[in-house]
């Protein structure tokens, strides 16, 4: 039964199309503008589409068809579609209106005259474009130093959009990547915000991103001595870089230091700093800073020096005459009672003052 009745309506549709065309009624109406007979008619998804037939008083009939299928037959809708009407600005216009346009719309749409000399049609293309979209992008991750990563950025558009990554760094230089970027070993200057960017031209592209985090060992990069004369407070500082944050451990040969009576031990996120009030003889030496977390362990040397007072006079001596090598004899050396008398102060470097060494 339902297939019967989908055949008689396509035969009803094609005895109007033969009656609309190919029998002539006495009572005129509109013809054709035949200069753009074939065109096609480029729209963005959710635009206002319309479609231009202009005509004459030399008409009989006329009509909007889609696939072959009746939409309007001249001022009769026959399209049950809301977003669909008719423009007629006067009586030169048999436009049609198709509101909110999606991609089921794309196609052939013919407007479809009978004049009294022979049937006309001006054919039109619909193509409906859609603004990229990505719709599936990697989730966060974090991996460690050397892995092999690979992120996903899957973009739906009409026409299909062009995809590209940027690492969000000082340079935020293009990748090499599509769909899938693939990061061979990655290393920690690699971590960071990535952009993944999918593009049509039909709207503003659309943007995601994803955050890698390179978790590596620490690396100990700086660390700071210091020369200190007994009852001042002696500051050994070491910075260590790593992923995730390090711990920081402080020695003293092998014992391990903490808190306590004289000892104070800061961390400022991958600084260290270890202070020692009132320094006595006992707390010159060596300390070792030792880094460390999940992925490795790092240690350093650091050294509180015992300043002597006649190490400054002998700076000052070597900057007021600059040359390049003094030797204070055994008068400047009283100032220091455990010096030996013939205890000679030499600069290293005429050019560098920033080391004084005591011979």
């Amino acid at each position: 039964m339902q297939a019967g009745r989908k055949s008689c309506w396509r035969q009803l549709q094609a005895s109007f199309f033969r009656l609309l065309c190919l029998i002539p009624t006495g009572f005129p109406v509109r013809s054709v503008d035949m200069q753009r007979a074939t065109d096609n008619i480029t729209i963005r998804q959710g635009d206002t589409a319309i479609i231009r037939c202009y005509v004459d008083d030399k008409v009989s009939k006329v009509a909007w068809l889609n696939r072959s299928n009746i939409i309007f037959a001249g001022q009769d809708k026959w399209s049950l579609d809301p977003r669909v009407d008719l423009v007629t600005k006067g009586q030169l216009e048999y436009s049609l209106r198709i509101q909110k346009v999606d991609v089921y719309d794309e196609g052939s749409y013919t407007c479809s005259i009978q004049t009294k000399q022979q049937p006309k049609t001006s054919q039109v293309y619909l193509i409906v474009q859609v603004p990229a979209n990505i719709y599936k992008v990697s989730e966060d991750i974090i991996v460690n130093e050397g892995s092999n990563v690979t992120l996903s950025c899957l973009a739906s558009g009409r026409p299909d959009p062009a995809i590209n990554w940027r690492l969000l760094n000082p340079s935020a230089e293009p990748l090499d990547g599509e769909e899938y970027l693939d990061i061979i070993g990655i290393m920690r200057n690699q971590a960071g915000r990535y952009e993944c960017k999918a593009s049509n031209d039909v709207a503003t592209p659309d943007v995601k991103y994803v955050n890698v985090v390179v978790n590596y060992p620490p690396a100990i990069k700086k660390t700071q001595s210091s020369e200190t004369q007994v009852g001042r407070m002696g500051t050994l500082q070491c910075d260590a870089t790593a992923v995730p944050t390090p711990e920081f451990e402080w020695y003293r040969d092998e014992k391990r230091l903490s808190n306590a009576q004289g000892i104070n031990i800061q961390i400022l996120g991958t600084t260290t700093i270890l202070m020692l009030a009132n320094v006595t003889e006992e707390d010159y030496g060596n300390y070792t800073c030792v880094a460390s977390n999940r992925l490795g362990v790092q240690n350093a040397s650091l050294f509180l020096y015992r300043l002597h007072i006649f190490s400054t006079l002998c700076l000052l001596w070597v900057m007021k005459w600059a040359v390049a090598s003094i030797t204070v004899w055994q008068s400047i050396a009283q100032h220091n009672h455990k010096m030996s008398p013939y205890t000679t102060c030499t600069l290293s470097s005429f050019m560098s003052l920033d080391r004084l060494k005591l011979i």
